[in-house]
């Protein structure tokens, strides 16, 4: 049998549209669930809307709707904006829907079957917008702690849980379960608040005279059900328990995806819950943190929500994909800025992993043909090292998954992609090619080729289009990816035609504030080009030549200078470009770039700049552009 895994976002509250803190939460949890398919589990994967509590029914008032119509509506947008992103979800769950209420309704009977619900009256001020009740010492100055909106006293009978029950309990299975909740933080957090203090029993209705809008107690037609009771249930609900086969099958190797902003129903709550009605506890509670704009918690109430949607028509899916995969340290807060977004299009995936694809299918165009050429064992080229470092880094990449620490493990796989581009350029195909050294040529490519396509195969639950244009590039898009040999560099057919993938991840312009450094514009104003026209005699002074960068690092105390040590086919120099604020020091080693290379030297911030490189700029933009040189072309080499 399979292993299996089962995946859950939370059930996104229907009092707003989607926004790119759920967008993230969902990405990810497909990006689980892909990742577990490939590596051969039974994967299911849940999402799915919460749609009872007052502030639907103020929502639906607002709007000059019905709660349910309001629902409807703002679920349908859910659904169809993760349609439109490519989540491949199992089931998408509705608090609405008979099947939950029914389960519900069956789990309440349980629990108060078993003594574990009782009647009575309490006291204390009521947040509509966090719908739960807050003691004097949880507010700030009378009001909500987290909306600021002053509380109201409300005294009424209800029905409680009794959750105090088990606090002893849930501490000792926490104790002995250290990885039950995660990262390591949040564990923390809800041991501390266990410890710290007697869990309060939790009200679990309200009367139907304040509130229609919810599922009626089983055992009381005045009253509906708390939203929190009523919502957790739903990862159950949609497994059909408790008799349904998917529960029976997926139940105990669940992982939840939460944001940190629901820790304690999750942590203390939902844990309690299933304690009382007699249900094994979830595996896993995965934390994760806020996405922050300008330090502040992306709201929209503060007016900087940004929608899923926006980003994907302006940067594409599998863009936005990667950058939430690769910007959040999992359990940590992340700084969302669309500059960032542009640098890693930019930097990792047009100028890492997509130049790596690109120039290796027009190499093997151009010297075989387009067609997969043969290794050959007398002229390895290195394979043993390759294939070392790419189980090293597949090993690295998987185990971080593992953990939903997606931002390192893709480093782990862009280290080794790095170290491909490095590959290229210290083997030289193109010397080789020119020497007809074919042997040695054709082992070089053929394993980049392999490479790449364990590359392709391992990012395929993160790159959901791209890896699969590389894929078919390569003739391997039925063919089955097996963990076992991904590995060792056979996965390939000698003399399969390729077909070409295209440009990937096109270059984005990155719009940046104008730079003040005054050394930055001191070399601007060196960089610039004279006014007028000139002529045939004053342009032959010009010596331009094709240079290798050979070093790049970024000067302290300058946000827009490189320092670049280059090859010039004269001699190495060093110069300054005004480029940091575009490329990444790391992408622009063992680039061909050309160089002015009879320039007078210039001093630029306390440094010798013997020469310049050749830029463009777009009309309608100042970002200039790297004039990169093909590889076939020996550094040294003189333009004109």
């Amino acid at each position: 049998m399979k292993e299996r895994f089962y995946v859950t976002t939370p059930i996104y509250y229907v009092n707003a549209e989607p926004h790119i803190g759920h967008a993230y939460t969902t990405i990810l949890a497909d990006f689980m669930s892909r990742f577990y398919g490939m590596l051969g589990y039974d994967s299911y994967f849940l999402t799915g809307t919460d749609e009872h509590g007052d502030k639907i029914n103020q929502a639906a008032r607002t709007h000059g709707t019905t709660p349910q119509e309001y629902a409807d509506r703002i679920s349908g947008i859910f659904r169809q904006t993760w349609t439109d992103l490519g989540i491949r979800f199992n089931d998408f769950i509705r608090t609405t829907e008979k099947r939950h209420v029914a389960v519900v309704q069956a789990l309440l009977q349980r629990v108060y079957d078993k003594g574990d619900i009782y009647f009575g009256s309490y006291g204390g001020f009521y947040c509509v917008g966090c719908e739960r009740f807050f003691t004097e010492k949880e507010m700030v100055d009378g009001a909500c702690p987290d909306h600021g909106t002053k509380l109201d006293y409300i005294e009424e009978k209800n029905y409680f849980f009794k959750m105090s029950r088990y606090q002893d309990w849930l501490i000792g299975h926490i104790e002995k379960h250290p990885d039950f909740i995660r990262p390591e933080r949040y564990r923390n957090e809800v041991t501390a608040l266990l410890k710290s203090e007697s869990l309060e029993d939790l009200c679990i209705s309200r009367p139907k005279s304040r509130l229609q809008w919810g599922i009626t107690l089983p055992f009381d037609e005045n009253y509906v059900t708390y939203v929190w009771f009523d919502a957790l249930i739903n990862y159950i609900s949609a497994l059909g328990y408790p008799d349904g086969e998917k529960f029976t099958k997926y139940w105990p190797v669940v992982e939840h995806i939460i944001a940190k902003d629901i820790v304690k129903p999750h942590g203390i709550f939902w844990p309690t819950m299933l304690k009382s009605a007699g249900i094994e506890p979830y595996r896993h509670l995965n934390v994760h943190g806020y996405w922050n704009m300008q330090n502040a918690k992306m709201s929209k109430s503060l007016g900087n929500v940004v929608t899923p949607a926006d980003l994907v028509a302006r940067y594409g899916n599998d863009q936005i994909r990667y950058f939430f995969l690769r910007e959040m340290n999992f359990g940590h807060d992340a700084k969302f800025s669309e500059e960032i977004i542009v640098d890693r299009i930019n930097f990792d995936l047009a100028n890492d992993w997509g130049n790596l694809v690109n120039r290796l299918c027009n190499m093997v165009f151009k010297y075989f043909g387009g067609a997969i050429p043969p290794f050959d064992p007398a002229e390895p080229a290195d394979r043993d090292d390759l294939t070392v470092r790419f189980r090293k880094a597949a090993q690295d990449y998987i185990g971080h998954a593992k953990n939903f620490q997606t931002s390192i493990g893709l480093e782990k796989l862009w280290e080794y992609i790095r170290y491909l581009n490095k590959y290229i350029d210290s083997n030289r195909p193109w010397q080789l090619a020119k020497e007809k050294n074919t042997a040695r040529l054709s082992s070089i490519i053929r394993n980049l080729l392999e490479a790449v396509y364990g590359i392709a195969v391992l990012l395929s639950p993160a790159l959901v289009g791209s890896s699969e244009a590389v894929l078919r590039a390569l003739g391997t898009d039925t063919k089955p990816r097996d963990m076992e040999t991904i590995t060792a560099f056979t996965n390939l057919d000698d003399g399969q035609k390729i077909t070409d993938p295209g440009i990937l991840f096109p270059r984005l312009e990155r719009g940046v504030a104008e730079n003040d450094d005054p050394a930055a514009k001191k070399e601007e104003k060196t960089m610039a080009s004279p006014e007028g026209v000139v002529d045939i005699s004053e342009f032959a002074k010009i010596d331009i030549r094709v240079a290798k960068i050979l070093t790049a690092a970024r000067i302290d105390g300058s946000d827009k200078l490189l320092e670049l040590k280059v090859d010039s086919g004269l001699d190495e120099r060093t110069i300054i470009a005004g480029i940091a604020a575009w490329y990444a020091p790391e992408a622009l080693v063992g680039k061909k770039i050309l160089l002015v290379a009879n320039l007078k030297p210039a001093t630029i911030f306390k440094r010798t700049s013997n020469g310049m490189l050749m830029a463009a700029t777009h009309a309608a933009s100042d970002r200039p552009i790297l004039i990169e040189i093909d590889d076939s072309i020996p550094a040294g080499s003189k333009l004109g």
